[in-house]
């Protein structure tokens, strides 16, 4: 069975992006994937140090590490903090990019956010993409930017869009069809 990985950039309480990372999780799971939700609040790290390796790569970015690797689909749904991503996850992927085996090589990406502007994370996605594939990630086509955020979300908690309840669809079709090839 095919399984996945979702987690948010944010860990405050309240946040629209974990929201985001549920509502992908119940497609992944409508679709027949088996899934996972962490939360980064889970595997603390410090920040990252040149001075701490080889020999103090953090045990909570070595277990997530494996994470990543046992699964074939990983999704990250990022806010985004004036035009970029947040220090947490910044940290978390450098921390990361330090851990043997490499944990961007097996799964494919799907890469998503709420803001509170219209524009949707745009920015921080476009950076957490190219971070991504710059260490050799594939990341899906599908940006699922979602804003403003005091709108984004009916009272039920659904999208209140529809064709952002497409784009979700198509980031799911994606993540559900492409692959790495065994790599």
């Amino acid at each position: 069975m095919t399984t996945a990985l979702t987690l948010s950039g944010s860990i405050r309480k309240g946040s629209h992006n974990e929201h985001l990372q549920a509502l992908v999780g119940e497609r992944l799971k409508a679709a027949g994937v088996e899934v996972e939700a962490i939360s980064l609040k889970d595997f603390e790290m410090p920040v990252f140090n040149e001075d701490l390796e080889p020999d103090n790569v953090p045990k909570s970015a070595v277990a997530l590490a494996k994470l990543f690797t046992s699964h074939d689909i990983v999704f990250i749904a990022t806010p985004e903090y004036n035009g970029g991503l947040p220090p947490l996850l910044v940290n978390t992927i450098t921390w990361l990019s330090r851990v043997e085996p490499w944990p961007f090589a097996h799964a494919v990406f799907g890469v998503g956010g709420v803001s509170s502007g219209k524009y949707g994370t745009i920015w921080a996605q476009s950076h957490l993409r190219d971070s991504l594939t710059k260490i050799g990630t594939l990341v899906v086509p599908t940006l699922l930017g979602i804003g403003p955020s005091s709108t984004a979300f009916t009272e039920d908690g659904k999208i209140a869009e529809k064709p952002i309840e497409k784009k979700m669809d198509r980031m799911v079709a994606e993540l559900t069809h492409f692959s790495r090839g065994g790599i």
